[in-house]
């Protein structure tokens, strides 16, 4: 009866070293996993920045191309109203091109 209950302790002790091993090893996935999430949360944090960017680049790039538009219009229009003038003028023609 002792040496059942010395074995049934001795048993004990085996899954208790068990139980910790399989803790310890879980705590260092736990650790991992905390540390994979933080650099996946700073890398989407970077992604974000460079995606706010990239979008005030494109708007600033299509706002550029639309100066660039209205100038050649304002341009066309100048010159169409200087043709304009000067058909008026010499031939009579009135505004038509």
């Amino acid at each position: 009866s002792s040496r059942q209950a010395l074995e049934q302790a001795r048993v004990a002790v085996e899954e208790l070293e068990d139980v910790k091993a399989v803790v310890k090893q879980l705590e260092e996935e736990n650790a991992e996993l905390r540390r994979q999430a933080r650099h996946a949360e700073k890398e989407q944090h970077s992604l974000c920045s460079r995606a706010e960017g990239l979008q005030e680049e494109r708007l600033l790039a299509e706002g550029q191309g639309l100066r660039e538009q209205i100038q050649a219009q304002a341009a066309r229009m100048a010159s169409l109203e200087v043709s304009g003038g000067t058909a008026a003028t010499v031939g009579g023609a009135g505004g038509c091109v």
